[in-house]
């Protein structure tokens, strides 16, 4: 992200405080007590601004830590959230009406709504930090040593807002990011023993990108294609792929040679991105060149983690990604859980993982990715890690949602999730069912839809739809759905019809599936 402030020695000592707070109380209180508190929802994208702006309705994607609103059939807990602008009182009522069982009156005391009031691209925290009035409103609402700050990510403008509310923030410490860059992620992939992909140390111009890429190709001589990676990109955004294959038959001095303008013939992930744009964000951000992982067979599975303050680790859940773009490495959606095959072994990666982040002091959500192929005449599959996110990502609010809605519990035996009734669940999820026929449908007309056509999750069954992001849907047509099933095919089955009614509804030619719809596309969204 651009124009980050750089915290004064103060603000970084009182930040540090704050946390070990926060780490002593989960020591003392009992788990009753850790139920009894405020917790401070600020959904901010505090993200690299040039990549952000590729993403449609970007400022929307605050709606997605709604599912926290969930967290509120916990009779002691008040969440406050904080939004850029005002969100629909119909999206407020429907995340409150999958709580059955609970008086809305009783849910809405313990509800607090806060907006700066400010639709600029400019990150939420920054907007709150600007309105020192709005951080006092705040402020005298939360409850001493009661209260704590959740987050998107973490960086300097989170921990500033953290100090100015004088509450600590269950997130990692700004200064620990480095952790969750590519070049980072591939240096505790080595601490750790993880298989990963061999690359290069980070870089910071076009001249040592050449000369790493040649080092690489030197040690690979027979590598068809390469990746390029902005040290900070996310969702594939930041990935260029670098094609050797027309080049197999040179030389080592004519591939040096051919390479100073071969860039111009890099696959970019994201739309619009040339050489000039991508190779200015390199002298910002740095990049790293990997290879690429080759196979007929290849799954995107990831992991996540969750450290909490007293150092343990949890496995959370596995995942297969959906990805898309033009070389398939842009994140479009999930299934829970990743295959059988190597559920498990993502888990103890996972843990590997977490126990040494534990260790340099971060806290909270992360989440690995990691590439399969798998293995010809074998069972087989060879996982390779590819980067580790240090923020929620696009598989936090599918599952939390899925766990707070069931009270269910996730087996790590087995890397499958229950509900409180015995039962294993499984969902797809996305936040791009997008048409441009969608576009126009306000929250409400989208609930008549849910209504009409018995949409919504069903609370007896534990099965169906949950919705989000449907302040993206009126102006880009673009719609996010966590489809909830007994089974994998049966959670296919939700989400095909789904679709189905939608495109009915506004009268789209007739269901097209997953792969050919527009998540196919490679249309940008964030992780």
């Amino acid at each position: 992200m651009n124009g980050l402030p750089h915290s004064n020695t103060n603000t970084v000592q009182r930040f540090r405080e704050l946390q070990t707070q926060l780490r002593q109380r989960f020591h003392t209180l009992s788990y009753q007590e850790l139920k009894d508190q405020d917790v401070v929802v600020i959904p901010s994208l505090s993200l690299d601004s040039h990549q952000l702006e590729k993403v449609q309705g970007a400022h929307q994607y605050e709606e997605r830590l709604l599912f926290s609103l969930i967290r509120l059939r916990n009779p002691q807990m008040r969440l406050i959230y904080v939004s850029s602008q005002p969100v629909h009182p119909t999206v407020i009522d429907y995340y409150l009406h999958l709580m059955p069982g609970i008086p809305l009156s009783h849910v809405r005391d313990r509800l607090l709504l806060f907006s700066t009031y400010d639709t600029s691209p400019k990150p939420l925290t920054q907007k709150i930090l600007e309105r020192p009035r709005l951080i006092s409103r705040i402020h005298q609402v939360l409850r001493p040593n009661k209260s704590y700050m959740v987050c998107f990510n973490s960086t300097p403008l989170e921990r500033e807002l953290s100090v100015q509310l004088d509450i600590p923030l269950f997130g990692v410490d700004p200064d620990l990011n480095y952790w969750g860059t590519k070049s980072g992620s591939r240096q505790i992939f080595s601490e750790v023993g993880i298989p990963h992909p061999d690359g290069s140390p980070l870089v910071w111009n076009s001249e040592d990108l050449t000369e790493v890429t040649l080092e690489l190709w030197a040690r690979q001589p027979d590598l068809k294609r390469m990746v390029i990676k902005l040290n900070q990109g996310f969702s594939g955004e930041g990935n260029a792929l670098l094609d050797l294959r027309p080049l197999q038959d040179l030389t080592l001095h004519e591939r040096e040679k051919i390479l100073k303008t071969y860039w111009y013939n890099l696959s970019f992930q994201a739309p619009n991105e040339t050489w000039e744009t991508f190779s200015d964000r390199i002298s910002e951000l740095g990049a790293i060149v990997e290879a690429f992982i080759e196979g007929e067979i290849k799954q995107s599975p990831s992991v996540q983690c969750e450290i909490f303050p007293n150092g343990k680790v949890e496995v959370l859940s596995t995942h297969d990604q959906i990805l898309s773009g033009p070389d398939g490495q842009v994140f479009q959606g999930c299934r829970f859980p990743a295959q059988q095959a190597y559920r498990l072994q993502l888990q103890e990666m996972g843990e590997k993982i977490g126990q040494n982040l534990a260790n340099k002091g971060a806290l909270e959500r992360f989440s690995v990715d990691f590439i399969a192929v798998h293995q010809p005449d074998s069972s087989e599959w060879d996982l390779q890690a590819i980067e580790i996110n240090l923020r929620r990502g696009g598989t936090t609010h599918p599952f939390m949602t899925l766990k707070l809605l069931t009270n269910g519990s996730y087996d790590f035996k087995t890397g499958l999730f229950y509900s409180q009734q015995s039962r294993p669940k499984f969902y797809i999820a996305s936040d791009n069912l997008q048409s441009e026929r969608y576009q126009g449908l306000l929250p409400n007309d989208l609930m008549d839809i849910i209504v009409n056509h018995e949409l919504h999750f069903n609370n007896s069954t534990e099965t169906g739809t949950v919705f989000h992001l449907m302040g993206c849907l009126s102006r880009y047509g673009k719609l996010g759905l966590t489809c909830i099933g007994n089974s994998p095919e049966h959670a296919q089955e939700i989400y095909d019809r789904v679709v189905a009614v939608l495109d009915e509804e506004t009268e789209i030619h007739p269901f097209r599936s997953w792969e050919n719809d527009s998540l196919s596309k490679g249309i940008p969204i964030i992780q």
